[in-house]
């Protein structure tokens, strides 16, 4: 029987041994340091360290106080938005009491009314938008048409449907507006 042929070639080569130094260590690297700068070097990183700390702490701070006073001075908006409906209504009744015919005691009743609700809204921050003559600004006031009008420049305001109302310089309701088109064009 033959031997089989044993081929020295189907084992595994062995790597030959590294000689040169591990290219890392090779590289340029700092040079040692004594204990003490090392131990300066510890202080420092630590010093810089506090200081960054202090100085995210005392945005923090200022930011909490910051956010507590929008919140105490924003307090009321809801509470004031859900009002304004309830003003409209009672505008609406007091101009129909205007327009009947001996209901001069009730007319004033109802304007001593309005005048308190108007300094409690003023007292609260609330003011109302202006819109009498100025421009369409889509910021504060909703359009819900245009119309031509020859006395009025376009672009401007032609009618206000119902008042708008900021809350100091928040804007709580927008006023609901006509816009003029301008003199109407003559093809």
């Amino acid at each position: 029987m033959n031997a089989p042929d044993t081929d020295t070639n189907d084992q595994p080569e062995t790597a030959p041994e590294e000689t040169t130094a591990n290219p890392e260590s090779s590289q340029c690297q700092e040079p040692e340091r004594s204990p003490e700068e090392t131990l300066v070097a510890e202080i420092q990183k630590f010093k810089e360290l506090a200081l960054r700390t202090t100085a995210d702490f005392d945005n923090y701070r200022k930011r909490m106080v910051r956010e507590k006073e929008d919140a105490i001075r924003y307090a009321n908006a809801s509470l004031l938005e859900r009002l304004l409906p309830v003003l409209d209504s009672f505008e609406l009744g007091l101009q129909a009491a205007k327009k009947t015919s001996g209901s001069e005691a009730i007319v004033q009743g109802f304007e001593m009314v309005e005048k308190q609700l108007q300094d409690f809204l003023k007292e609260s921050g609330v003011e109302s938008i202006p819109t009498d003559n100025t421009p369409f600004d889509p910021n504060l006031h909703e359009a819900v048409s245009q119309q031509h009008d020859a006395s009025v420049p376009e672009g401007k305001i032609l009618l206000q449907i119902r008042r708008g109302f900021k809350l100091r310089d928040r804007l709580l309701r927008p006023s609901m507006v006509i816009i003029s088109k301008g003199p109407e064009k003559i093809s």
